[in-house]
Parts: C-alpha cells; sequence; structure tokens
C-alpha cells in the first residue's frame, strides 16, 4: 500500500555495510534464462554517489523489505578512476553484481551491451508491468545516450550554475545572461575575496562541462556531435577557443587556489559555506543543498541560472545540459526472479523515496504524496518540465581513453600548466585513435 510521504532534509550517510564482490557475486555466468540467480542484490557505485546508495537503502529497510529479505542488497564502492577497468574485468568474466554504476563514458556502457552482459530492461520492465513508472523524459535521454533502455535513471538532472544569492546582492551582482556579464560576475567576486567559481579539479569533469557548455552556447547543441560523427575536429580554431575561454577563467584565478588537488566533497563545501559564490554542477547536489548540516548559507539564499550565452552563438540557454545522473545498469547474468521482484519495487517506490526522503528528482514517477518538497527541488522540476531541448556533457559522446585524458587534463588546462591547444589535442588524438 502506497503511503503519504513528508519530505524530510536529506541526513547524513546512512550506515552501510560495503561489502567486497567475487568473481562470482554476479549469479553465474549462464544467459538470461540460464542462470542459478544472484547471491545479492549486489550494487557496484563509484564512491563520489552517496545519494543513490542511502536512497536503496531506505527501500531496503522499507517499502522493499521484503524483497531485501529474499535478496539481501550489498553494495561496494569503488574511486571512479578505477570504475571502468572493473566493470570491464568483472564483464570479461560474466561476473558483474546484480547493479552495477555506467561508465562515465557511454561506449563503455554500449559495448557491455554488445556483449550481452546488460539487461533489457524495457523488455523487464515491460514484462513485470512497470515501465510505466519510468518518466518519459528519463527514457528518452537514455535511449539517446545508449542507444536503447539498458540503465535504471535513480537520478534525473540538470545542471547549471548555482550562485549564492547574497553575495550576489552585497556586490551589486545580477544574475548573468551573456558570457561577458558571466565572467564580470566572478572578476567582482574575486576583487571582493570570495572565490567566483567552486569547481573539483581532483576529478574534473566538472570543469570539462563548462568547456562543452561554451561550445554548446557558441557553436550550437550539435558541436559535439559533429565531432563525434567525424565532421569537426576538437583541435578546429572554434572548438579551441572553448578550452580557452575556461582557461581565461583559471588564469585569472577564477577557481581558487588549488584547484588541481580539490576533490567533489570539498568543492561542494566551499559553495554551502559561502566561500564561493557560484558552483557549476547538476540537479543530483539537491541532497547536500537540503541537509541544513551540510548547505550553513541556507537554501533560500541559493538560486540557479542556465549557464549564459555566449553574444553572437548558435546555441540558446533555452538548451540545458540534462542527464541520468549515474546511470545504473542491470546485469543480465544476475537477472531471475528474486531480481525482477526487486525491480518492481524499485519501479513503484524509488521515486518517492528520493524525492521524499532525500529530496532529489529521479527518472522514476511519484507513486507517494510528498509534502514539503523544498523550494530548489520545486525549481528543478519546473526547469525539466520546461526544456524542450537539452545537451550532453563534454565527455558524452567520447571513449574511455579520450574521457580519461580529458578529466585528467582538465585541472592542468585551467591552472595553465598545458595550452587549450594542448588539452584538444590530447583528446582529439584519442577519439582520433578509437
Amino acid at each position: 500500500m502506497r503511503r503519504s510521504r513528508r519530505l524530510l532534509p536529506a541526513t547524513a550517510a546512512l550506515a552501510t555495510a560495503a561489502v567486497v564482490l567475487t568473481g562470482c557475486a554476479g549469479g553465474g555466468s549462464g544467459g538470461n534464462g540460464g542462470n542459478e540467480g544472484a547471491e545479492s542484490f549486489g550494487l557496484l557505485i563509484n564512491d563520489d554517489n552517496q545519494i543513490v546508495q542511502d536512497a536503496l537503502t531506505t527501500l531496503s529497510e522499507g517499502d522493499c523489505s521484503a524483497e531485501n529479505g529474499e535478496l539481501g542488497l550489498e553494495i561496494e564502492t569503488i574511486p571512479q578512476s578505477g570504475l571502468d577497468q572493473q566493470l570491464q574485468l568483472l564483464g570479461g568474466q560474466d561476473a558483474l553484481p546484480a547493479q552495477f554504476a555506467a561508465s562515465g563514458s557511454p561506449v563503455v556502457t554500449k559495448e557491455l551491451d554488445d556483449a550481452g552482459q546488460t539487461l533489457d530492461l524495457e523488455q523487464a520492465l515491460t514484462d513485470l508491468g512497470e515501465l510505466d513508472n519510468l518518466q518519459p523524459a528519463a527514457i528518452s535521454t537514455i535511449k539517446n545516450l545508449y542507444g536503447g533502455l539498458i540503465v535504471l535513471p535513480y537520478q534525473f538532472n540538470i545542471e547549471g550554475v548555482w550562485y549564492n544569492k547574497q553575495l550576489f546582492a552585497d556586490n551589486g551582482i545580477e544574475v548573468p545572461t551573456t558570457w561577458s556579464e558571466f565572467v564580470d560576475a566572478s572578476a567582482t567576486l574575486d576583487a571582493a575575496g570570495v572565490t567566483p567559481l567552486s569547481a573539483s579539479g581532483e576529478q574534473g569533469w566538472p570543469i570539462t562541462r563548462l568547456i562543452s557548455g561554451y561550445l554548446y552556447r557558441e557553436l550550437g547543441p550539435d558541436a559535439l556531435q559533429k565531432v563525434a560523427d567525424g565532421e569537426a575536429k576538437l583541435t578546429d580554431p572554434e572548438y579551441v577557443a572553448a578550452a580557452q575561454a575556461i582557461a581565461d577563467l583559471g588564469a585569472a584565478g577564477y577557481f581558487g587556489e588549488g584547484v588541481g588537488s580539490i576533490d567533489y566533497d570539498t568543492a561542494v563545501a566551499q559553495f554551502l559555506t559561502g566561500k564561493a559564490g557560484m558552483f557549476y554542477m547538476g540537479s543530483w547536489t539537491l541532497g547536500a543543498f537540503n541537509d541544513p548540516e551540510q548547505n550553513q548559507i541556507g537554501e533560500d539564499d541559493i538560486g540557479f541560472f542556465p549557464l549564459p550565452e555566449v553574444e553572437g552563438g548558435a546555441g540558446s540557454a533555452d538548451q540545458i545540459p540534462a542527464n541520468v545522473g549515474l546511470p545504473i545498469a542491470v546485469s543480465a547474468n544476475a537477472y531471475d526472479d528474486k531480481v525482477g521482484a526487486w525491480l518492481s519495487c524499485i519501479a513503484e517506490n524509488y521515486g518517492a523515496t528520493s524525492l521524499g526522503d532525500q529530496g532529489t528528482v529521479s527518472g522514476f514517477t511519484v507513486n507517494d504524496d510528498v509534502s514539503d518538497v523544498p523550494p530548489l527541488t520545486e525549481l528543478v522540476q519546473d526547469t525539466i518540465a520546461g526544456t524542450t531541448e537539452s545537451t550532453l556533457w563534454f565527455e558524452a559522446l567520447f571513449g574511455a581513453k579520450a574521457t580519461t585524458t580529458s578529466q585528467q587534463n582538465a585541472a592542468p588546462l585551467v591552472t595553465g600548466a598545458i595550452s587549450a591547444e594542448e588539452f584538444m589535442a590530447k583528446v582529439q588524438a584519442d577519439l582520433d585513435s578509437q
């Protein structure tokens, strides 16, 4: 029976025992209908995403406790840098756990799908009578990325610039609508002794997303598809100009000191403690924004605007980056009736759990009444509803090697260790060798 939920602020991570999944954790090497089933409802996930872990743990203790009793949830975390190698290793052994975080590069997940390692979720959820519990927009986004419904949308996100309203007001800054105004706002914050832009150089992708954002605003929403199709190269002058625009932000000191050693959690904390005026990030950060223990500036002082337009550019600020956050695939080899029961329970309850307990938006429908939705969460929901055209992130269409090269060289780009030309040349070389 569905129940009404009152949204609760996200709390500290739920205590979850992480277990090391062995080579047989996937539950046998047989095909979809010929294996012995999973030994656990395992989840292999990168260690910087606590929200999905917490939501599944909540379900295992509540709405899905019966399913958990039949097949226990077990979580293993791994650094993002080691995820692709582990996925490929376990995939080669037919030993992927019941659930596993998709690679940061859709190409790697497509390769696992081509090898028969991922479950056809459209067929499985249709057979279970649960496909209608996925948002059409989420299904569409997943198919655009992977060519089919092969991952679950535990998160559905938009990306843009979150900003400190009080710092903007104190320094007379209007919300920027053009790139020049964005740079001017950064300069004003810097002059006031505030880090203009919080970003994790250690992980790199928060910086490379700014490059793709500039590209889409300057060249249009098909800028990176043209690179994937061989119609353009990252080393073309107009593409190098986008990397140069972000390098210029770094050269001006707008990412603050030590950006190369700042991890994701530190970048979030810089913004939520008022040390940074702006933070380009996806709406998956709502869990932290809605947590009063982490959010020391208060939710009323957080605003959002899409990355501004480049003057004279072909793109529009209405074209907002959207993605399914951290997609989770299901192992075809591990799938059995018990895994199917878990999927049914997730499809019916995850949307409300994510919204009600975490304050985050997923790609599942919300089947319970959820009250007291935070304003920032409502803002995200409204923005998603009003978005008709979305864009992808910088590495979305890259292979694993080019993705790694891009993210590892993002910090050197903004610290001046390499030039914009060198950065783009390194990534393009990997794309050419794919």
